[in-house]
């Protein structure tokens, strides 16, 4: 069986979720693997048949998505020849994790495709969301079509919702608490959130996009993005302070660590997560400036827990998949 795993490329989750369901693909045949996009510092370990720029956000300093480096960085007339000229008759099976091009080019070339992802469970209408209808449910929709959707969220919203993928290495760990605070907040830049985190009184661990040496100041330690050092930080925290992602805060929960989030301003994605979060008990701020420390000492001084039920299901979610969705002359039996 030949299959194409299509994977975004922008933030670390979709990658990280696929070095989990890559080696179980390839339990079923030859796979090849695409991505598409500018913006994650994690990687495969296995090499890329196609490299695609894609269409991407730029994380900015403040909060929000930098919109200015996100119009420089498009380029539209690339992403509208790589839908076209990318061949995918050859496949049996075409897997899609909220990645453009191979999604477009199967709609223009009239292939099945079938979407795994966090982003596929806003086809349900049940999946939480503001009240206020914001034009980026056009994204969902439109931003990578497929025919088929196996969809991923903190809650079964709808019966092809499943709980988050929680890869191996974060199930193998033995969570302890060292009384640090990890933080993940890509849209800031570490100067403001130190400027912030340094009136607090506890150890914070940083780990930022755009610093490439370790350095500590006062109470925080900043960090390049490595992923063992940050499973390992989050292991042994108390907490982890982060934006409305979804796969970071949903492997923190199944740790039992305690969960702050703080959304991108401006991007509904986040928006929803933190609101779906929010309906479990999880704590969400705004921002972080001056405003919402307070917030940030009461989450520290509050030992609150949320119970999570996150089963080990991804292989029994891709062999349904590969049996349900594969050209039928090539399902293995």
């Amino acid at each position: 069986m030949k299959i194409l795993f299509a994977i975004q490329g922008t933030g670390n989750g979709h990658i990280s979720r696929a070095r989990e369901i890559v080696p179980l693909l390839q339990q079923y045949g030859e796979v090849d693997l695409l991505i598409s996009g500018t913006e994650a510092e994690v990687s495969l370990s296995q090499p890329l048949a196609y490299k695609f720029h894609g269409f991407s956000f730029v994380f900015g300093k403040k909060g929000g998505v930098d919109k200015w480096a996100t119009f420089k960085r498009m380029n539209l007339w690339q992403l509208w020849r790589d839908m076209h000229n990318l061949p995918l008759s050859h496949y049996d099976l075409i897997v899609n994790d909220f990645e453009p091009v191979s999604a477009w080019a199967c709609r223009l070339q009239k292939i099945p495709s079938v979407s795994l992802s966090h982003q596929c469970s806003f086809v349900s209408p049940q999946t939480p969301r503001p009240a206020r209808w914001n034009y980026a449910e056009w994204l969902f929709k439109y931003y990578s079509p497929t025919t088929h959707h196996i969809g991923f969220h903190f809650e079964r919203y709808a019966d092809f919702i499943h709980t988050p993928v929680i890869r191996s290495e974060i199930r193998q760990l033995e969570p302890v608490n060292k009384g640090h605070y990890t933080v993940y907040l890509p849209a800031y830049d570490e100067k403001t959130l130190v400027k912030c985190l340094s009136k607090t009184q506890v150890q914070w661990h940083i780990f930022s996009k755009r610093q490439k040496t370790f350095y500590q100041t006062g109470n925080i330690q900043i960090y390049p993005i490595d992923n063992a050092k940050f499973n390992q930080s989050m292991a042994s925290c108390e907490g982890l302070l982060t934006g409305g992602g979804f796969e970071g805060p949903a492997e923190a929960l199944y740790l039992q660590k305690k969960v702050l989030m703080v959304p991108m301003t401006g991007q509904y994605e986040q928006q929803c997560n933190a609101l779906a979060a929010s309906h479990m008990g999880v704590p969400v701020i705004p921002a972080i400036n001056s405003t919402t420390l307070p917030i940030i000492n009461q989450w520290i001084a509050d030992d609150k827990r949320i119970k999570v039920d996150f089963p080990d299901e991804t292989a029994q979610i891709v062999d349904r998949m590969v049996k349900q969705y594969a050209r039928p002359h090539t399902v293995l039996a």
